[in-house]
Parts: C-alpha cells; structure tokens; sequence
C-alpha cells in the first residue's frame, strides 16, 4: 500500500487563524467522503454575538462544507429555513433526501444530502423510531420528542457499485429509546446486507464503546466503529460535543459514523474547525473517507 500524503490537523486552538485546507476535502477516483453532522437548530432565543445564534453559525457552516464538500453527507437537528445554508455551501449538483420529523417542512431533519453527479438514488425511505413508525410524530418508546430514521440506496456512477447510506439521531434523554432505536437500526441494516455495503451516520447520543446502543450497533458483526477501524486518523480522538467550547482529547465520541466490513474505511477524522473564532455547531463533524468495491 502506498503511503498516504500528509494532512494538516485542523483542530484549532482559539485565536488561531481561519482554517483553510480542509481535513479531508472532495473526494477522488473511486473514494467516497462521509460525513456526519448535527449542525444544531436554529434557537431562536439566542441573540447575535452568542454562540449558538444562528444567523452567525450560518456563514461558519458553509466555508466547513464548501472546504470539505463530501460526497455523502448526514445531518441532524436541521430546521426547514436552514437547509438552504447547507444546499448553497456544497456544489451544483447535491441532492437531499428527507424531510421534517413532525411532517412535511416541520421539524428538525434527519436529512442525507448526496452528491447527484456521483451517485444516483435509487431508492429512500423515512420512518420513525417507535412502535408505529410509518406514523407521522410518534413516540412510544419513552422519548418526549419523535426521533426518525433516513436511508438511501445509491448507484456509484463511478464505480458501478451499490452503497446504502442510513441517517439517524436518537433520544437525548431516554436509554430505553436509544436502545429500541438501535434495534430498529440494526434491522433496517440487515434488510440489505449482506448484498450491499452501507454506511450509518448519526448523533447517537450515546458514548462509543461504553454504551448499550453502540454495543448493539458495532458488536453485531454487521458494522464496524470507523474511527477504530480506519487506515489513517487525520486528528486526535475529540469529543464530538464540545458545546462551543475547547475540543478535549479523549472525550465522549455521540457522534459517529459506521460501517459494515466490505467497506473500505482509509481515513477517519473528527473536526472541530473553528472560523473567525466561532464554531459553526455545538457538535463536531465526523468524517471518513471510504472506498466501495475497487479501489
């Protein structure tokens, strides 16, 4: 195996200047860039110059993605009036999947957006984590708010193979829910392997590698933890919620992005970048750079 360039790590220190090489960037030849991000809702009881407002997060998030632009993309907690920040930051040519966990436009989404020039949707779906989860807004299993699940099955244009792509954030509050969810993921996984390769993104809400929901997910054989299983880390292990604050080594990894084992998993990053001193999200993004059948 050829050695891999070097990168830069990108997790800044406060007062450091705006980053401007990316962790991963657009992937090329037969690599796929995943990322997972929960770009946190618009609160709208946050005022300018605070950390969590909104309208001054926005520009932070478009220069992470026009810097990043992965091929998949995962996020969480969007509201409908910011995807636009989210569609206009990636390139001519994305599609998005999903829509509001209470209906229509209403709600926080679970959306995946999908390089369209690379990978042709072949199918998608949504449901939600519950007893009844063709039910708009239900909640059974001990969450006090809905909690749904996104999934695409993609065409690689470049490489002719299949890829599933699910999109999920559990509970924040309810262990029971985060476990019934995980069960509910693992049976959606299993209903396309072992024939096709995929991919899972999410704010799982839960610690990885100490945590019943990722025990279920990663000790089931069927998905691999890709920030252990990757050929090369581009960063230290940051928690994935640093909550604008200072990323800590060694911190709890909520957010992950997993994989089942036909799935090349060369780099793996978690990315606190921080642009003109603030940070575009509470959370971190996770992103991998995968490879799917050749290559």
């Amino acid at each position: 195996m050829s050695a891999e360039p070097a990168l830069r790590d990108r997790s800044t220190t406060a007062g450091d200047p705006d980053p401007d090489v990316p962790v991963i960037g657009p992937a090329t030849g037969p690599a796929l860039h995943v990322m997972s991000y929960n770009i946190r809702f618009h609160h709208e009881h946050s005022r300018p110059g605070e950390p969590d407002h909104w309208p001054d997060r926005a520009p932070r998030l478009a220069r992470l993605l026009q810097l990043e632009q992965p091929t998949l993309l995962g996020v969480q907690e969007a509201l409908h009036h910011q995807l636009p920040a989210v569609e206009q930051a990636l390139p001519a040519g994305y599609g998005m999947l999903g829509y509001g966990r209470a209906g229509g436009s209403k709600g926080e989404y679970s959306a995946i957006f999908y390089d369209a020039r690379r990978l042709e949707a072949l199918e998608w779906d949504q449901f939600w984590l519950s007893d009844t989860p063709e039910l708009i807004g239900s909640t059974t299993w001990g969450n006090d708010v809905p909690r749904i699940v996104t999934w695409g099955r993609f065409l690689d244009r470049g490489t002719g193979c299949e890829l599933v792509h699910v999109n999920t954030h559990f509970d924040h509050d309810s262990e029971a829910a985060r476990e019934r969810s995980a069960d509910a993921v693992m049976e959606l996984v299993h209903s396309f392997r072992p024939h096709t390769p995929t991919v899972v993104t999410g704010d799982f809400n839960a610690e990885a590698g100490s945590s019943r929901p990722y025990d279920a997910l990663v000790g089931s054989g069927v998905l691999d933890d890709t920030w252990a299983t990757a050929e090369q880390r581009l960063t230290p292990q940051w928690g994935t919620f640093p909550d604008y604050g200072e990323p800590v080594r060694g911190d709890d990894r909520i957010d992950w992005v997993l994989a089942s084992p036909d799935v090349r998993v060369r780099r793996s990053a978690i990315n606190p970048a921080r642009f003109a001193g603030g940070h575009p999200s509470d959370h971190a993004p996770v992103q991998v750079l995968v490879s799917v059948g050749r290559g």
